[in-house]
């Protein structure tokens, strides 16, 4: 039996780059040759696709603030093929291969949010993680919240301003509202990249031009007293949540505390009581349904002194970094690396033959 050829997408033109290269060297280096064969396909950041091998796709690899994508002279294309989707190389296009499934390790915008998944769908390719409409809905920040609060799945108090509104914005309102104790995020992106916290006035309009600076849209969001907890999801129609993690950050969870510094501390698993746990869990399968998630996510709480959960986040491509909470989970909840990469590449597999089987055509009888 051949092996499977498996695709895998990183890079790309979001802020979240270097966390992509990060989380994609571990992908590859997990991933069992005597079933898979890699096939690198880099993303630079103007969004042109390249073929890599093993030996030269990184540049500065172990380094977290220096890492980049290698050039490469063999531009690729991704295209339906008939039974099989096929990346063609645009300088020997008798070249052509086919990739078997794609494994998108793309973090942000142009590849968390929908637009791979879209692409993906059109060439016909099983993919990994969630599908379009998921990962859309749940890269918006807004968008996610005002969801989960219609399915009655509490989440922190928030407002939400667009950049043609930044002149009409009103610091004393949005305080009476949310308090002084504020985050301010750009509603889609994810890492804590653009994030602030804001204590008084000053800060606040900080916050606000800095987000803005990476989206047309921000929410403002009380802050919260309490812990992080952190579960990982997987599956498709019967997911699975993982035992929790707790992220203890001196301040918050910040791209610099996630993958430069180590100031944060990640307790894996957290110490909770079984029944904290089972709610934490079932909660995440809920909030993993809800929002049509499949494949993957990472459904993220705080959990108050009170013992109310509130949902903050849900991230479907979640890091694969050598810190990433997502496989330090499954690997505490009995699952290691190398099987969950499998894993994750058997339910796009499945889900592609799945919607398969779906009629593309309509005849009146």
């Amino acid at each position: 039996m051949s092996q499977i050829r498996v695709g895998i997408l990183f890079g790309g033109r979001s802020a979240e780059h270097e966390v992509s290269l990060q989380s994609a060297r571990n992908v590859i280096n997990a991933l069992d040759r005597t079933q898979y064969e890699p096939v690198l396909i880099g993303i630079d950041k103007t969004g042109r696709w390249y073929l890599y091998d093993e030996a030269n796709y990184l540049c500065h690899a172990t380094d977290p603030k220096r890492i980049q994508l290698n050039t490469s002279n063999q531009e690729v294309m991704l295209v339906p093929g008939g039974s099989e989707s096929l990346l063609i190389r645009l300088d020997e296009p008798s070249l052509s291969q086919r990739v078997d499934v794609v494994f998108p390790v793309l973090h942000g915008t142009y590849g968390e949010d929908g637009t791979v998944q879209g692409l993906l769908k059109l060439v016909n390719v099983p993919f990994v993680g969630v599908d379009v409409l998921a990962a859309a809905v749940c890269m918006d920040k807004e968008v996610t919240k005002r969801l989960l609060r219609d399915a009655g799945i509490p989440n922190a108090d928030f407002l939400t301003f667009r950049r043609y509104q930044r002149t009409t914005i009103d610091y004393r309102q949005v305080t009476e509202r949310l308090g002084t104790h504020l985050f301010i995020k750009p509603a889609n992106l994810g890492s804590s990249v653009g994030i602030r916290r804001a204590r008084n006035e000053d800060q606040f309009w900080q916050a606000v031009d800095l987000a803005f600076e990476y989206d047309t849209k921000l929410i403002v969001e009380q802050a919260i007293p309490g812990r992080e907890i952190e579960i990982a999801v997987l599956g498709n129609e019967n997911p699975i949540a993982s035992l929790p993690g707790e992220v203890i950050s001196p301040d918050f969870y910040s791209y610099e505390a996630k993958y430069i510094t180590d100031e944060s501390t990640l307790h894996i698993p957290a110490e909770l009581p079984k029944e904290t746990i089972q709610r934490l869990q079932e909660l995440a399968t809920r909030v993993f349904r809800v929002l049509e998630c499949e494949g993957m996510a990472r459904v993220d709480f705080f959990l108050q002194p009170d013992g109310t959960l509130l949902v903050n986040e849900v991230n479907t491509i979640p890091g694969f970094t050598p810190i990433s909470m997502y496989p330090k989970l499954w690997a505490v909840s009995g699952l290691a690396y190398p099987d969950l990469i499998d894993r994750l590449i058997q339910l796009a597999i499945e889900r592609h033959q799945r919607d398969q089987q779906l009629k593309t055509t309509f005849s009146v009888m």
